[in-house]
């Protein structure tokens, strides 16, 4: 991401043409390395966002909205007190540096003061930093009075900008003409290196537009002669970078580098929001399904112990029949086993403290309790068997989602089992209802649902004639053709059937069997679990996984 000085100068000029004369109304601090500003301009509210993660700093605009932790951070609330309605003055670059400040008019009940506000976007270095006539009010990151540094930064010291670095000022013509003089090699990593406030990939651009050697006049010009294109690059179906300006292809042009800056962080913030979730949704699953396992293991035990409790039963009933021939005190009985064909004799081990009588009643009992346990351990094995298998449908799910939005009804779900810990808050969390994944072929719609909640909504949305279709073996998409009380032709069939079997554990596979039935016939047993169902009046087809992106419904067509 080229967050270099050449880029920062442009997104400075930028906002300073937004955000000079706004009132900043409400100032929060999601986490350690992010600052949001709600700005009030006369164009109306604007929400600035200060990023100072080592990965991805940055001074932006955003729309989406990130929730506020209960208590303020220390820094956040010396900013409340100090920038609460303080005015805009100015927003500025330091030049050829990635330092942007911001001069603020601050009005106070009992005062009125001038305050400047630092952003340094520098890698793992950024930092923000509140100052007043030069003195440091307070520090995002601050140093401590002991450390070895080259900068201090704690209250009540002078504010001192960074050294700058030992770089060409790529304003400076003549001593670009002597930097390039005779040089033949790199020019990518040489302009890198060698010229201040230029990225890598700011650079290889400058390469690229110049025939892969440019000299020091195309150097002054790419970055000194004012003409921008913003634009966000794609690679790999997806956003890869912005930029002020680039001259190779895969890209979408942007009126200013703001927007071209916001779109693109937009769908970065989307993508690690969505990897973060699915990440600690399948954690979390992935523990109940290995509880679940220790307790089929333990199951599977316990009705191996149950699998002799005949021969249990039968040295019970030998005993009784030749009690004539046991004497208290014996510790074992050669008896003939009259089940045997070939009347084979078997040894049954006695208790010498107990009677004849007793050591039958002691077999008949064990036998008991072993029948006993295979009636309540087999009922046991059935239930953890849906659960474990209701655990995979929802690992399908997830594994599945392809959006934030995807997973959203999932956590609820996964909250309701009490796999995830739920937040506890004065107000309840009301989730919105994504819509179910449509498509359009030959004029019939086709539904299906993004996770088991959608799944059960999905079905009693549909109508008793609708075709119905969930793979057959593998956990699945419930999906839906909504069939108006037409008959649905073959080919509309088989892409239903070839998205069921795209959103499904096979999607990987080919020549998936897939099943399919009047809607009517599908029932949902009552208290079973959220996706579950059971059919009649089927039949089956075979289908090779297809998200059939083509097909979908124009607003969802980004997101496939």
């Amino acid at each position: 991401m080229p967050q270099d000085a050449f880029t920062i100068k442009y997104v400075a000029q930028e906002l300073g043409e937004r955000l000079c004369g706004g009132k900043i109304s409400k100032i929060t601090q999601p986490n350690k390395d992010l600052l949001i500003f709600i700005i009030y301009t006369a164009a109306g509210s604007v929400k600035l966002e200060i990023c100072l993660a080592a990965k991805g700093c940055r001074l932006s605009l955003a729309d989406a909205d990130v929730p506020a932790p209960k208590s303020a951070p220390n820094f956040c609330m010396l900013l409340r007190k100090h920038l609460q309605n303080a005015q805009i003055t100015a927003i500025k670059q330091i030049d050829g540096e990635r330092i942007v400040y911001f001069d603020l008019d601050c009005v106070s009940e009992f005062e009125r003061t001038s305050m400047r506000f630092y952003v340094e976007l520098m890698g793992k270095y950024s930092n923000a930093v509140l100052t007043q006539n030069g003195i440091i009010c307070g520090a995002l990151k601050t140093t401590a009075i002991g450390e070895s540094t080259r900068r201090v930064l704690f209250t009540g010291a002078k504010y001192v900008l960074p050294q700058p670095q030992d770089k060409c000022n790529p304003a400076d013509l003549n001593g670009l003409e002597k930097l390039f003089d005779g040089f033949c090699g790199d020019y990518v990593k040489f302009i890198a290196d060698n010229v201040r406030g230029i990225a890598y990939s700011t650079a290889a651009d400058i390469a690229e537009a110049y025939g892969g050697k440019p000299t020091a006049g195309d150097v002054n010009s790419y970055i000194c002669g004012g003409q921008i294109a913003p634009c966000v690059i794609f690679a790999d179906g997806g956003p890869f970078d912005f930029a002020v300006k680039y001259c190779g292809e895969n890209k979408k042009n942007y009126p200013s580098v703001l927007q071209a800056q916001t779109a693109y962080y937009a769908y970065i913030c989307e993508k690690r929001a969505f990897g973060d979730m699915k990440r600690r949704l399948l954690s979390a699953l992935a523990a109940s399904v290995k509880k679940t396992e220790k307790r089929l293991a333990a199951i599977e035990q316990k009705l191996l112990d149950c699998r002799d409790m005949e021969a249990v039963k039968l040295k019970g009933e030998l005993i009784t029949a030749n009690i004539y021939a046991v004497k208290r005190g014996m510790d074992e009985l050669e008896a003939v086993n009259y089940y045997d064909e070939n009347g084979g004799k078997i040894k049954i081990a006695l208790d010498k403290t107990l009677s004849p009588a007793d050591n039958a009643q002691r077999y008949y009992k064990k036998y008991a309790k072993l029948k006993r346990t295979l009636i309540s351990v087999t009922e046991q094995k059935r239930e953890a068997e849906a659960q474990k298998s209701y655990l995979n449908s929802i690992n399908s799910h997830i594994c599945a989602a392809e959006s934030v939005c995807d997973l959203e009804e999932t956590e609820e779900e996964l909250k309701a089992l009490g796999l995830i810990k739920a937040v506890e808050s004065g107000k309840k969390r009301v989730v919105k209802q994504t819509p179910f994944r449509e498509f359009i072929c030959g004029g019939f719609k086709i539904f299906a649902g993004r996770n088991n909640l959608q799944n059960d909504r999905l079905l009693k949305s549909a109508s008793p004639q609708d075709i119905w279709l969930h793979t057959q073996g593998y956990h699945s998409s419930h999906v839906i053709i909504s069939s108006r009380g037409e008959s649905v032709p073959d080919s509309v069939l088989q892409a239903a059937a070839e998205i069921c079997a795209y959103y499904s554990d096979g999607r990987n596979g080919s020549k998936i069997p897939v099943d399919y039935c009047q809607r009517r016939f599908v029932k949902k047993p009552p208290r079973s679990n959220a996706g579950f169902v059971i059919y009649t009046d089927y039949k089956t087809t075979l289908a090779t996984p297809d998200a059939h992106g083509e097909l979908a419904a124009n607003d969802q067509k980004t997101g496939q």
